[in-house]
């Protein structure tokens, strides 16, 4: 691990995995294209073979990280990709192969096993071992310190503060764009201290700070010289002015917990907003702990010794002494709450600003909404300072290397939630929010059903729309495998449970703002016990359900010919990796302004399920269990890309129609993946507005391709295109 940005960068080039850049470049959306090219790619150097084994499709991704020394209009070098690949994350977390804790995230999470399970001692000898293990948890804390740090070796205040100058990201063309997704153009209008006009839009508009960590205490830590309740989040931060950015943290995460404390009180809050420092901290600021245990604490344990920190300049706040750049200022009370709609006639209120649209890592622009305004008061830097940016977007990206991690060091702490947890992956389709697949020893009748509803349970695992359970054989980090399992053991009716609760606040499709319906597949070998909805699992019993018996080759083709026979169907597949459990189909939906609109997902369904298998000389047993609808444009061929917009376009309670034949034996579920409108509301269950999927400008990437080999980025590559 290393100690700063600086030494990061130098550790990297050594190991062959960064590429430096010395052309001008523009931070609006060049840089992001590029560096969306260069996630894609395949990594320099393979990973760990823990890391091999729990992602075996996807760990030889990753590119390299690129260091861009003359951004237009900014001050400062762009670091981007650092942290993008499995090889780079474990070189920053020191648990790569020559590293102090080798064997990947993995061996990171068997540290924290022995401390979170420790074993009585037998002897003397085992209690002087069990002294030495615990002993380095005396020195994680952070390090507080009087005078200045490098990260305040440049302070500028007052009219020195111009955060233009920094190389902030615009990453897609609708980035802070709300008038283009349809929302009225002027509804900042009033808003005082941000910049306006048609040049700051065309330079500005749109760019958002993406890697920072947001420092935050609690209001009743107020007076505290060491505040428990010092927080680190990873939120996005949007650029409004040279001295003012809005605020954007989702009502379930720590930092908007302070803010609440400090509006309650009508005081503002400070905060920090920190770039860079020792190359642990973006993964212990996304690392999804209790609430109350400070992030501090886990990058010390992962840096092997206390994260330095010095006081702020002009803020009541300690920071990272060995940061790269520390933006201060003051968190207005005043604004309002989220769920805003200008449209509606009410105004934005003080304090507040319309922030968004922002590209997500779901792939999807969050659309915009009311977030507080933060007065910046300081800007404080190294003198030779880097400025570190991700860009989030369709996975993979810098992000999801980052969420594996998780998953891996998260593990021995899971179990002790979840005892019946073996293991778990969070697939690359699911984009961590939407799809946790888990694995268990199965012992008891139901137990698939309450590993559901525990993960349901379990911190930030609460906001997953989906769990997959899987025992026996099954390798949970095998996808396919699963999704083979589920269309084998999982019956449509009897072992799929649908359940209301909380789902994350970026879920579109969701019908209320952080509220739907989640969706689990209890895939488990079945037993005595387990019969729900009057299906039974005994085979003798006369209405033992059909076994899926999946359709030859000329049956496949046979039925997909139908399928695709009707009315806006415009393609089907029925992946034989998915033992040919799965139907997927795209479908031709016209807008709801159409006079006369084509089929709805829905009718498709009953379409489907209203073909005569009979004669279609397939039998029933032979039908596909699970369907899924999907607009048109998704490719088909890419079973991955079917099955992220399948769960990002789908809520359990509104678009879910199920089957059965005549003589109750076979059952099927069908989902409706498709993009809707309000249009589209079903069951007295709503549909919102809905966000368009992530495109950049084609110009952008014409010009990303044709400047590749002239930035010295290497041979371009047959995906580039």
């Amino acid at each position: 691990m290393y100690s700063s940005v600086g030494a990061f960068v130098q550790g990297l080039e050594q190991a062959g995995e960064l590429v430096r850049v010395n052309r001008p470049v523009s931070a609006v959306l060049e840089v992001a294209q590029i560096a969306d090219m260069m996630s894609k790619r395949p990594a320099p150097s393979p990973p760990s073979a823990a890391a091999r084994a729990s992602d075996p499709r996807f760990y030889a991704r990753g590119g390299k990280a690129v260091l861009f020394s003359q951004v237009e209009g900014a001050d400062f070098p762009l670091l981007i990709n650092a942290w993008g690949s499995y090889k780079r994350l474990e070189i920053a977390l020191d648990c790569h192969d020559l590293g102090r804790t080798p064997g990947g995230f993995e061996a990171i999470g068997s540290r924290i096993a022995e401390l979170v399970k420790p074993q009585p001692p037998r002897g003397l000898r085992e209690a002087w071992d069990k002294a030495r293990q615990f002993l380095p948890l005396l020195t994680i804390a952070p390090r507080r310190r009087k005078g200045d740090g490098l990260c305040q070796q440049v302070v500028k205040t007052g009219p020195q503060i111009d955060l233009t100058r920094l190389p902030i990201l615009r990453c897609w063309p609708h980035d802070g764009n709300f008038a283009a997704l349809g929302y009225p153009a002027g509804v900042n209008d009033q808003v005082q201290g941000i910049s306006r006009g048609d040049d700051w839009n065309a330079k500005f508009r749109g760019r958002y700070i993406t890697l920072a960590g947001i420092h935050t205490v609690h209001a009743d830590d107020a007076a505290s010289a060491k505040p428990a309740s010092h927080n680190i989040g990873m939120y996005r931060v949007q650029l409004l002015g040279p001295d003012r950015v809005a605020m954007h943290w989702h009502m379930h995460h720590d930092g908007a917990r302070h803010w609440r404390s400090w509006k309650k009180l009508g005081r503002r809050m400070p905060v920090a907003i920190v770039l860079g420092g020792e190359s642990v901290m973006p993964y212990a600021a996304t690392a999804p702990l209790p609430p109350g245990i400070s992030e501090l604490l886990l990058a010390g344990f992962l840096n092997r010794g206390g994260i330095p920190m010095v006081r702020a300049k002009s803020v009541p706040l300690w920071v990272p002494a060995n940061a790269e750049i520390v933006i201060e200022g003051w968190v207005s009370p005043e604004a309002g709450f989220i769920d805003y709609d200008p449209r509606s006639g009410e105004a934005i209120g003080p304090g507040a600003v319309f922030e968004g649209p922002f590209g997500d890592h779901t792939g999807f622009y969050s659309l915009p909404d009311r977030y507080p305004l933060v007065e910046v008061t300081a800007v404080t830097h190294r003198t030779e300072a880097i400025y570190p940016t991700t860009v989030v977007g369709l996975p993979p990206q810098e992000d999801y290397y980052l969420g594996k991690a998780t998953e891996r060091v998260f593990l021995p702490l899971l179990k002790t939630i979840v005892h019946d947890i073996d293991d778990y992956d969070l697939p690359q389709f699911g984009a961590f929010h939407n799809c946790a697949m888990v694995k268990i020893t199965k012992a008891y009748p139901l137990q698939g059903r309450r590993i559901m509803h525990s993960v349901w349970g379990a911190g930030q695992m609460a906001w997953t729309k989906c769990v997959m359970v899987v025992d026996g054989e099954c390798n949970v980090h095998d996808t396919f495998a699963v999704l083979r399992a589920c269309a084998i053991h999982c019956h449509p009716l009897r072992d799929v449970e649908l359940v209301h609760g909380p789902l994350d606040i970026l879920d579109h499709a969701a019908p209320f703002v952080g509220a739907g319906t989640k969706l689990g597949f209890d895939a488990t070998h079945k037993r005595t016990g387990e019969s729900v909805h009057g299906i039974p699992t005994d085979d003798a019993s006369p209405l033992a359900p059909t076994r899926l018996a999946p359709m030859t080759d000329m049956e496949a083709a046979h039925y997909l010919h139908a399928i695709t026979a009707l009315p806006g169907v415009t393609g089907a597949s029925l992946p034989e990796t998915l033992a040919r459990g799965w139907l997927m189909m795209t479908l031709h939906k016209p807008a709801p302004a159409i006079a006369q609109p084509g089929p709805s997902g829905i009718d498709t369904l009953k379409a489907i399920y209203q073909l005569d298998a009979g004669a279609l000389a397939i039998a029933q047993s032979s039908l596909p269990p699970f369907v899924i609808v999907l607009s048109h444009g998704v490719d088909l061929a890419d079973p991955d890309a079917a099955l992220f917009h399948w769960l990002a376009h789908f809520d359990a309670g509104r678009d879910v129609l199920r089957w059965q034949s005549g003589d109750r034996r076979t059952h099927r579920m069908g989902m409706d993946a498709t993009v809707k409108s309000p249009a589209d509301t079903r069951l007295g269950v709503p549909a919102r507005a809905w966000p368009p999927v992530l495109k950049m400008d084609p110009k952008i990437i014409e010009r990303a391709i044709a400047r590749w080999t002239e930035l010295g980025l290497g041979e371009r590559g047959p995906g580039d295109a």
